[in-house]
């Protein structure tokens, strides 16, 4: 059993090309509010369905990943990964619910990855920026869209959200693929020559 560096590349990159596309999605969409022609909602719309392939393309990846990670969390630690493994998935799409649990679970892979290390506290805090960036970049955008306006400094504050958790995103999940590789290198048996 081997840490997902492949996949963890993959929603890495995905997660950075969403963001960035998220920032041009907003600022089409803006454009077009400000001064609405044909021009600017085709401009938009092609904007806004980037954004939603490569958001879509991220989250599957990421769940991929994750899901790789949860299993090897199950070796490294038997117990440590207490719910189910299609929970780990399933969590995530679940409104409201995903403002919580999936946080939890992240801390659980990564408890379960980092056992031996004396750096945990200082990881956990990174999971717990990461998710405070992702669910402040929700609730204020979720707000703004429900409340019917574009209020600039809305915009401006949910995109650094987005933005600032992106980045975070990418530290965390190398962060866990690097416990995991090291701490699976150190539980799977060194080979031995034979004499």
């Amino acid at each position: 059993m081997n840490a997902p560096w492949l996949l963890a590349r993959f929603a890495q990159a995905a997660i950075a090309a969403a963001a960035v596309a998220d920032v041009f999605r907003v600022l089409a969409l803006r454009a077009h509010g400000l001064h609405p022609t044909n021009a600017s909602l085709n401009e938009s719309g092609f904007r806004s369905m980037v954004f939603v392939n490569l958001l879509a393309a991220a989250a599957v990846v990421f769940l991929v990943w994750f899901s790789r990670c949860r299993r090897n969390a199950r070796v490294l630690s038997p117990g440590a990964a207490s719910q189910p493994g299609v929970w780990a998935v399933v969590a995530w799409l679940i409104p409201v619910v995903n403002l919580w649990v999936p946080r939890e679970l992240v801390l659980e892979v990564h408890r379960a990855s980092s056992l031996g290390t004396a750096e945990t506290g200082r990881d956990e805090v990174l999971v717990n920026v990461w998710w405070a960036a992702w669910a402040g970049h929700t609730a204020i955008g979720m707000a703004t869209r429900f409340g019917g306006g574009t209020w600039m400094p809305h915009l401006v504050v949910t995109e650094a959200l987005n933005l600032a958790a992106a980045v975070l995103a990418v530290f965390v999940i190398q962060r866990i693929t690097a416990l995991q590789s090291a701490a699976l290198r150190t539980a799977s048996p060194t080979p031995v020559a034979a004499p």
